[in-house]
Parts: structure tokens; C-alpha cells; sequence
């Protein structure tokens, strides 16, 4: 089993959510998707990210966006960094991610919204992006945004955000490997996949 804890307001998270996909039909593995609040993390455990934004050492970031576009372009996606609007407030499209679970297009959604915001510069914290996105994967946007104000959906988001601080995650994308073998990051997929194989090896023997 992989669970995939992601927020899609991250650029690492986008390259991983495409990336794990292949990988997890070449293994066989299952993929549960854990939508997460990434800035919920950031206030709680890893605040250094802030820090980081404010007062950026100019050389690091220049190479982190060469990296970024090396493994935008290895992995045959378009991502635009920095975007118009970054960060984003991304908890209606997170929310919005936990509520289409149930209709079996959770993913379908979150590829649009990643789309949107790292493919075409959209603010995915807007209602009328939203809506786009919800009738480009067959969505009912009035449902939707009735449903993103649901209780239960706020309190899933949290409960999942809450979880992965607890489980030892500090950011987006956190994967799990058999519940307890975490890895963070696009990078790590090479590591992932051992990880796999050798659990496939031990199920074979």
C-alpha cells in the first residue's frame, strides 16, 4: 500500500502525484490519496519554510528552479514558478479533493487543479477557477461548492492534516510505504520503488 499525502499548492507535489502513478501500476500497489493542508504542516512543525520565503539565499533559489524545470521536463509536465499568485490558498480545492473520494474522481480533480495552477498560472483559491475545473472532470460545480462547506469534509482535511504531523511528515508530498516507511519528495521515487519491489519479494516468498 502507498498513502500519498498531498497538497496540490506545491510544485515537488505535482511532479510526485504524476510520478507515483506508472510506478504503482509497474508494482501492483495500491494508492490511497490523502488530500493535507501543507501550510497546516508549515505552522506546526516546520515553520523554517516561512523564513525561507522571506529571505531566500538568491543562489539556492536560482538553482531550484532549474531543478524544478529539469524534473518538469523529465516527467513531460509544464509548471510556471513562481506563479502570478504564490503561495495559494489552496483549502477549497483540498477540500474539494477529499469531497469528489466518494464520486471516484478525486484524482481526476486534483490533476485539473494542479493543471491549472502549475500548467496555466490560475488561482485555484477562486470560485470561478474552481468551477472551470470541476466541468472540465464532470463535476456539478453547485454540488461541489455546496459540498466543500460540509462539516464532515472540513473535518476529514484536518483529521488527514493532523495525521501525517503525527505519522512524522513536514510537508507535501509525504508518501508511505506499508504505513511506516516515509519518504518526502519528487526524488524520492527511485527509493519508493525498492521499497516496493523488495515488499513484493517478501509477499513472493
Amino acid at each position: 500500500m502507498i498513502e500519498f499525502f498531498y497538497d496540490c499548492s506545491s510544485p515537488w507535489t505535482y511532479l510526485a502525484f504524476h510520478n507515483i502513478q506508472p510506478l504503482a501500476v509497474e508494482t501492483r500497489t495500491a494508492i490511497s490519496w490523502r488530500p493535507i493542508l501543507v501550510g497546516g504542516i508549515f505552522n506546526s512543525v516546520n515553520p523554517s519554510v516561512y523564513a525561507m520565503r522571506e529571505n531566500p539565499v538568491p543562489a539556492k533559489w536560482r538553482y531550484m528552479l532549474k531543478d524544478l524545470g529539469d524534473w518538469a521536463r523529465s516527467s513531460g509536465l509544464a509548471i510556471r514558478m513562481p506563479p502570478s499568485v504564490f503561495p495559494v490558498n489552496s483549502v477549497k480545492a483540498m477540500r474539494g479533493c477529499i469531497y469528489l473520494e466518494a464520486e471516484g474522481k478525486q484524482v481526476a480533480f486534483a490533476i485539473a487543479a494542479f493543471e491549472a495552477y502549475w500548467g496555466q498560472d490560475q488561482d485555484i483559491s477562486q470560485d470561478a477557477v474552481l468551477v472551470k475545473i470541476c466541468e472540465r472532470v464532470g463535476v456539478d460545480p453547485v454540488k461541489f461548492m455546496a459540498g466543500i462547506g460540509q462539516q464532515a469534509v472540513k473535518d476529514q482535511l484536518k483529521i488527514n492534516t493532523d495525521e501525517v504531523i503525527a505519522r512524522g511528515g513536514f510537508g507535501s508530498p509525504t508518501i508511505f510505504v506499508n504505513t511506516t516507511d516515509m519518504y518526502f519528495g519528487n526524488d524520492r521515487m527511485p527509493l519508493i520503488r525498492e521499497a516496493l519491489m523488495r515488499g513484493n519479494q517478501s509477499s513472493a516468498a
